[in-house]
């Protein structure tokens, strides 16, 4: 039970809502944001005693029923009450250390895929493996040592100069703010992982954006369809994005494709033939 992030994450739940959303009168003497904690507590069907010593980091672990009652409350989604419990203890959770080996099927996987750029990220977001064409369209992996194959780093510590920051990517804000919540769940699953750990605090020290993002507590990553690419050589390459999450090492398999015989798919084609080079033009 991670009791200090359990208090923060309740408080910035409760500090998000209206009372109007929960049925209440929103009321013209209210000094702080949000619900109060006693609203909370008699919406979750707890003591107020019990809910104020769970924001404070000071209660023993919560039943899964007071959980459930305080998500309610709280009109948690079911990705942020799934956090709730991780953070609570209630849920299980991988408390070594986070999987960087990738299977050989997929591996050959990627392989096997040549009109398809593929990548395989890690719960840490460090780029495990790819085939030729992601490296034409992002970068040529290969060449980079593995601390910098990290997109969390690309996204957030990379120099600002580079036109090739997260590859010209058309959603670049949003893809920062799902690095920020996908790093808070596997912080919640890898406490004692120092690869995540120290990442978060890299980024908290480094980048003013992601420490702003991290204290608003959210852990609902939005999925990304569709994405356009910048490249250097061809231009703009709008693909479909499709991530596969491999749960066995809790690793995620994404894809960036385009409909056959579209200018894309053209794109595509021709960095193919040019080959993992092409990637060394967005360096």
């Amino acid at each position: 039970m991670d009791k200090q992030e359990l208090g923060a994450f309740l408080r910035s739940r409760r500090e998000r809502l209206r009372p109007e959303d929960v049925g209440l009168p929103s009321g013209s003497r209210r000094r702080t944001p949000g619900l109060r904690r006693e609203e909370v507590a008699v919406l979750a069907h707890i003591s107020t005693e019990y809910y104020v010593r769970l924001e404070q980091g000071r209660a023993p672990r919560p039943s899964g029923a007071v959980l459930a009652g305080i998500g309610g409350a709280l009109r948690l989604t079911d990705a942020e009450a799934d956090h709730l419990h991780v953070l609570a203890g209630t849920a299980p959770s991988r408390t070594g250390l986070h999987r960087r080996d990738v299977r050989p099927s997929i591996l050959a996987l990627l392989e096997r895929l040549p009109q398809s750029a593929a990548i395989v990220v890690s719960a840490a977001f460090e780029v495990l493996a790819w085939n030729d064409l992601a490296a034409a369209l992002m970068e040529n992996f290969a060449e980079l040592a593995p601390a910098d194959r990290n997109l969390a780093r690309r996204a957030f510590l990379a120099p600002a100069r580079a036109e090739a920051t997260l590859y010209g990517i058309s959603d670049a804000a949003q893809f920062r703010h799902n690095v920020v919540m996908e790093l808070r769940l596997a912080l919640a699953r890898y406490p004692s992982d120092p690869a995540v750990t120290e990442l978060v605090d890299e980024l908290r020290a480094g980048s003013p954006e992601f420490a702003r993002l991290w204290e608003r507590h959210d852990v609902q990553p939005a999925p990304m369809l569709r994405k356009t690419f910048r490249h250097p050589l061809v231009g703009e390459i709008t693909v479909d994005c499709d991530a596969l999450t491999l749960t066995d090492r809790d690793q995620r398999l994404v894809l960036y494709s385009a409909p056959p015989g579209s200018h894309d798919a053209e794109a595509l084609a021709l960095l193919n033939v040019l080959g993992a080079e092409a990637g060394d033009y967005l360096r």
